[in-house]
């Protein structure tokens, strides 16, 4: 599992649902966590922390937002030099195949279908620990 010491960005333009993750990732011990309610406020965030040496090193983001849709962000992130390598999870209520798809084309490291539990999101970092730590060469090209 990722270290203690991670820091987390949790974008979703929902306060409430911003908190349960949030609440989650404090019981599975994550305390260095932030919160964005949009995309287009959570990208210079995810910038300014690269740029200054102190990256974040998860970003959790929802699907359907006002301003920049999370899939936006996530392209936006690959398409970064600074925040191409960064594990990034898309929560959404959709589970269309053809969503999946364009996630998996954009390059997100896994997704949770709404409404999900703690034990579904920690899981689903596991996987994407595992996949981000086996193979950190392929993933830097």
């Amino acid at each position: 599992m990722f270290p203690n010491d991670t820091k987390f960005l949790v974008v979703d333009d929902f306060a409430t649902m911003r908190k349960i993750i949030k609440k989650v990732l404090n019981e599975l011990g994550y305390t260095n966590v932030e919160e964005s309610d949009d995309g287009k406020n959570a990208l210079p965030i995810l910038q300014a922390a690269a740029t200054s040496g102190s990256p974040f090193g998860f970003v959790i983001s929802d699907w359907n937002m006002p301003g920049m849709t999370g899939i936006d962000l996530l392209k936006a992130c690959k398409a970064d030099a600074n925040l191409k390598n960064m594990p990034f999870m898309l929560v959404t209520a959709e589970s269309e195949q053809k969503h999946i798809l364009e996630a998996a084309k954009a390059g997100v490291s896994d997704y949770v279908v709404k409404p999900f539990n703690a034990a579904t999101l920690k899981a689903k970092m596991e996987r994407v620990y595992q996949r981000h730590s086996a193979a950190p060469a392929a993933k830097a090209s």
